[in-house]
């Protein structure tokens, strides 16, 4: 702590000189209106790194759809409408087509390998066709088809199984987590998530991997969403963080998460006997087939990609289908509308496949509304790369951008009484989630939107149709609908804070 202040005392004076300076030169630019903040730590004294897109979404109230501000040395652009969503995308996609580096995000990304985090470069563009191509296209999307409809009647038993012995609370949030996790491990490995029972039969045991995996991507979340102080002020954060031990503490946790990903690939090289190739349809198989393919295709790749598929996929599903039932649950009228719908489309057959998914428009519309309301990623970073005007304002290259998806899904030009959940608005819409309209874009729009939406809207309408179709929903003994709150955990994907616990009725 002494050489933290000695370092402080003797760099401040000087930092406070030059950016006194080049903050009343950046005043005298046309830049969008924002919080005054103050010199050279800019805002920073009051930004809340825990309810991020709340924090924006409020101070877009006062200062607007389009709102800047400091962190640091870092410029800050928001964009909490959809019109100024259009704005951008429509018009200027190009100049923010690129994501903003911070300390966390390359290491966890093996500096850049990835394509969700990666910079918008020559690289980018060809590791995205080239993944498009051989993982996230609609043809190896139904391939997984088999496996997410046998994990989600995996689950569906198990719960059943629980409600047949007893009329004891299930905790819902843990349930559709271990779902999400079974689906992503069984597609990206080609093996099972658990090799004990996943859904809590045996709590007595643990499997290694199971385990480790779910540190991996609670970690992982944690180094995305983490603020170092190297990411606002670059020349002296580096050494405040080393100095302070946050920087050791992301070394040990990649060091850690690399060596998860090692053991994955190296149990399933051996499985394989190194053969040619496995040809068992998994991720890693493709992955290790480019690998084979071309010598620049190292294991570095292979991982950060990994993390992508695994922390997106995971996370994302996981939290639209808990927010999903949240609402569902405090808002009986959709509740019973959407069941409904999905038990007189099945009938007896006992089980809602991604065929009859289809179908059920009404159940489609509640995915889209509790999307709208709370986007499972609220803030979608980009940064530009060029300099650009927005409605009349200067953008400076290098800006960061957060787009509040969530501030967009509450946007009062586009949606009436935007604060409630009424599905029904998108009965007769046309409006969807996969970036052409700019008032509904949970996944991103533009060149970065996410490739992995066939996959992860797969998951969560297959097992949000079954859980409303295998059961009746009530909840614990002495709760009530208002009881239900719906706070949400900090993090770059967003949960529900309190786990969803529901007492499951039998009904088919």
């Amino acid at each position: 702590m002494e050489v933290l202040l000695l370092v402080l005392t003797i760099s401040l004076p000087l930092l406070f000189l030059f950016k006194l300076t080049n903050y009343y030169v950046r005043k005298l630019n046309n830049r969008p209106p924002g919080p005054r903040g103050l010199p050279l730590i800019g805002d920073m004294h009051n930004f809340d790194t825990l309810n991020t897109h709340l924090y924006l979404y409020k101070l877009s109230h006062k200062y607007g759809p389009l709102m800047s501000f400091q962190l640091g040395s870092v410029p800050i652009l928001v964009i909490s409408s959809a019109r100024a969503a259009k704005e951008v995308f429509k018009y200027h996609d190009l100049c923010f087509s690129s994501r903003p580096s911070s300390v966390g995000l390359q290491k966890i990304s093996y500096n850049g390998l990835d394509i969700a985090f990666a910079p918008y470069s020559l690289y980018w563009k060809d590791m995205r066709k080239l993944l498009t191509l051989h993982l996230f296209s609609s043809q190896r999307s139904q391939s997984f088809q088999p496996i997410r409809e046998g994990k989600v009647a995996r689950m569906v038993k198990a719960i059943r199984d629980e409600a047949a012995t007893s009329s004891s609370t299930v905790n819902l949030s843990k349930i559709i987590t271990t779902l999400a996790s079974s689906v992503m491990f069984r597609i990206a490995f080609g093996k099972r998530y658990d090799e004990e029972e996943e859904y809590g039969a045996r709590n007595d045991t643990k499997n290694k991997i199971s385990s480790k995996f779910h540190w991996l991507l609670t970690e992982t979340q944690a180094n995305l969403s983490s603020l170092f102080l190297a990411d606002c002020f670059p020349v002296m954060g580096h050494l405040i963080d080393r100095l302070s031990g946050t920087w050791s503490r992301l070394e040990k946790s990649c060091h850690e998460i690399d060596a998860i990903y090692q053991q994955l690939i190296d149990e399933y090289l051996h499985t394989y006997s190194g053969t040619a190739s496995t040809q068992d349809g998994s991720i890693l198989d493709i992955l290790l087939q480019m690998k084979r393919d071309s010598s620049d295709f190292t294991f570095d790749h292979i991982k950060a990609i990994l993390m992508n598929v695994l922390v997106a996929g995971t996370d994302t599903s996981a939290a639209a289908v808990v927010w999903a039932m949240s609402l569902l649950i405090k808002n009986p009228t959709p509740m019973k509308k959407v069941q409904q719908e999905v038990r007189e489309l099945i009938g007896e057959k006992g089980f809602v496949d991604e065929n009859d998914v289809q179908k059920l428009v009404y159940l489609k519309a509640v995915v889209k509304e509790a999307m709208r309301l709370h986007p499972p990623s609220p803030l979608i970073p980009r940064e530009t790369i060029d300099k650009c005007v927005i409605n009349g304002y200067e953008i400076e290259a290098k800006t960061r951008v957060y787009v509040n998806a969530y501030a967009i899904g509450r946007d009062p030009e586009c949606w009436n009484n935007p604060d409630e959940f009424l599905p029904e608005r998108f009965e007769n819409s046309s409006i969807d989630f996969r970036g052409q309209h700019f008032e509904l874009i949970p996944f991103g729009t533009g060149r970065r939107i996410c490739p992995g939406i066939s996959m992860g809207v797969a998951t969560t309408e297959l097992a949000l149709a079954n859980l409303l179709y295998s059961f009746n929903w009530e909840l614990p003994p002495g709760e009530d609908r208002k009881d239900i709150d719906m706070a949400a955990l900090p993090g770059m994907t967003v949960h529900k804070k309190n786990h969803l616990c529901l007492v499951p009725v039998i009904v088919n």
